[in-house]
């Protein structure tokens, strides 16, 4: 019976905030009444309110606010303040110039390509290449945002098929080292080098080309629906000072990622990746003018790009935390996985139970990893119980929680695309929702065809 009362308390709060935020309130403000809500019936009904590695303050009520400390310190501190420096650098590299040059330069290649949407599924690619070097969705998300956003803009993308393009890399697994991978490849019962490289790999690139062919047709499709003004730029009406090599600037942070990830040169966190990166534009902008006030100034512009984005961004990271602790707190999740215990033990039955139940709790709570973790401890016991091989159950969860993440408008890496890009997260899911939907299909199509559903007898 509670079980029910909590997922009836979550689903009347989830239905509340989406219609307060399609409604145009502050999503920021809409989050934190939703999350704050749950925390306090969850205080009330008796369950802890912080998340077991954090120190009661001894009171219910204190703990609520001692939350939303912890979120604050993490998120602006780590996260919040890697999204800063990023939009910090992506504001600078317009003021020097640097973003006019690559506008410049990338609009060439339309001469011959009468189609925008065939570079933005190259951008695409790109992106889920960047993935095997950036872990983070919510990381990669606000890189591709500072870096191939306005390029992909300004050479004709619409604003919201750009932002779709920058918060879906991450929703297909594509490192075979990954975190998840191992945790995963253990609750299989296989070999790491088997399970990452000989089953999740080739379903994985399978799900990324399919998704890249989606969102060609699915974002082309909406933007003649909807009659976007695509803002291309007439380039012959761009004028900078700036040198063609200014190009490679706005780029410098996706190269440090890739030379700096400890098998080349040193590992350096992203942070310290962007100090350098803006150093060095400093350090250029100086000797081309030897005018030390000019540069000084035009930190100043990249200082102000950090404040903005504290304000539009992180703020709303951490409004978003406090409503998925909420949703964890008052067992929401716990909730779904009880109800995918009771499942009987038909292979594809269970399997697309999982999977949905993964996705709705990815969806709601903005989490891959938490959904993925919880659920994934129940498998070897389901498997076994049941005559399931693992693995067959392992890989569709473990993509279905990174996918259903994708389309959750209070995850990381939507919140924060969406803020950069100015438009509402709502906007940004309906524009991943139809890939993610591919993938999804695509992810459990190849496993019924590359893993035996029945456990192998030794």
């Amino acid at each position: 019976m509670l079980t029910i009362v909590e997922l009836l308390i979550g689903v009347v709060v989830i239905v509340g905030v989406a219609r307060y935020i399609i409604k145009g309130y502050s999503a920021t403000g809409v989050l934190f009444v939703g999350g704050l809500l749950l925390l306090i019936v969850s205080a009330l009904m008796g369950h802890k309110v912080l998340p077991g590695s954090a120190e009661s303050t001894g009171y219910q009520a204190t703990d609520i606010i001692e939350y939303i400390k912890i979120l604050l310190m993490s998120r602006g501190g780590d996260l919040g303040m890697m999204i800063m420096m990023l939009c910090g650098f992506a504001a600078y590299m317009t003021h020097i110039g640097a973003n006019d040059v690559v506008v410049k330069l990338a609009s060439r290649p339309l001469q011959y390509i009468n189609s925008p949407y065939i570079l933005m599924v190259a951008a695409y690619f790109l992106a889920c290449l960047m993935s095997l070097a950036v872990s983070s969705a919510t990381g990669l998300g606000v890189l591709l945002m500072a870096t191939l956003f306005p390029v992909m803009v300004n050479v004709g993308i619409s604003r919201g098929a750009a932002a779709a393009i920058c918060a879906s890399p991450a929703a297909i697994i594509l490192s075979p080292t990954s975190g998840d991978v191992v945790l995963a490849a253990k609750a299989a019962e296989m070999p790491l080098v088997d399970f990452a490289f000989k089953t999740t790999l080739p379903i994985s690139i399978a799900a990324i080309v399919a998704m890249a062919i989606a969102h060609f047709f699915w974002q082309r499709y909406l933007d003649n629906k909807e009659n976007v003004a695509h803002e291309m730029l007439d380039v012959n009406e761009i004028t900078t000072k700036a040198p063609a090599y200014y190009a490679i600037l706005p780029f410098t942070p996706i190269v440090g990622v890739l030379i700096f990830d400890g098998k080349w040169g040193p590992q350096l966190h992203i942070i310290t990746i962007l100090v350098l990166c803006m150093l060095i534009a400093a350090l250029i902008e100086f000797v081309r003018s030897f005018n030390t006030r000019q540069v000084f100034d035009g930190l100043e512009v990249a200082y102000r790009g950090m404040a903005d984005a504290f304000v539009t961004v992180v703020m709303l990271l951490v409004a978003a935390g406090v409503f998925a602790q909420g949703l964890s707190t008052i067992g929401f999740i716990q909730s779904l996985i009880s109800i995918a215990t009771s499942f009987g033990s038909a292979s594809i039955i269970l399997m697309l139970v999982l999977v949905i139940l993964t996705m709705l709790a990815a969806m709601t709570t903005g989490s891959g990893n938490a959904p993925f973790y919880a659920f994934v401890e129940l498998i070897p016991k389901l498997a076994h119980q049941s005559g399931i091989n693992p693995g067959y159950l392992v890989i569709p969860m473990l993509q279905a929680s990174n996918l259903g993440r994708t389309i959750s408008p209070v995850s990381g890496v939507v919140v924060a695309v969406a803020g950069m890009a100015k438009i509402s997260p709502f906007e940004v899911v309906k524009r991943t929702s139809v890939p993610v939907i591919v993938g999804l299909i695509v992810v459990i199509v190849a496993t019924e065809i590359l893993l035996p559903s029945s456990a192998v007898l030794h």
